[in-house]
């Protein structure tokens, strides 16, 4: 699990380089792990059950869709970049897909 300060200075990079924390996908153990901090380090962000955690960025486009970044918030930083129209009846079937692509990569590169 990692720790609370590490996921702040993760979230204050993002911040700092225009991205926008939208969304945050937590294990049971780390959700339960991070419960009395979880407000001050998420805020209103909607925060989902998943098997691995990590968080969405977005950030406005120049033109065009929307880029969106899924960050690993496990021992090993990992990140996927995609560009994504919100609008597209296909949005949460592409962000899973998303999800799905680096619970694979992650997984495969964690110690057993």
């Amino acid at each position: 699990m990692i720790l609370p300060a590490v996921v702040r200075e993760i979230i204050d990079l993002y911040v700092k380089h225009g991205w926008m924390l939208r969304r945050v996908l937590l294990s049971a153990a780390t959700r339960n792990a991070l419960a009395d901090e979880a407000g001050s380090l998420f805020g209103d962000v909607a925060m989902i059950d998943s098997p691995i955690d990590a968080a969405w960025f977005s950030r406005p486009p120049a033109a065009g869709s929307i880029a969106w970044e899924i960050r690993y918030l496990g021992s090993t930083p990992y990140a996927l970049v995609e560009h994504f129209d919100e609008r597209d009846p296909e949005f949460e079937n592409s962000l899973n897909n998303v999800v799905d692509r680096l619970r694979t990569a992650v997984t495969s590169r964690e110690p057993a």
